[in-house]
């Protein structure tokens, strides 16, 4: 997937559509699975939380 389907332009201002990694910080996006966040680079995941 191209970098440019993270960013859009909102009002003339450029604003991420995906969550970045807390450990690898800007730039690294976490990808979607289904139920989870996950980092490629790191390994990094978060859990969608079930009810």
């Amino acid at each position: 997937m191209a970098k440019s389907a993270f960013y859009e332009i909102k009002e003339g201002k450029l604003n991420r559509t995906r969550r970045t990694c807390p450990k690898c910080g800007p730039g690294v996006f976490l990808a979607k699975h289904k139920g989870r966040l996950s980092c490629g680079k790191c390994g990094y995941a978060e859990f969608e939380k079930k009810n």
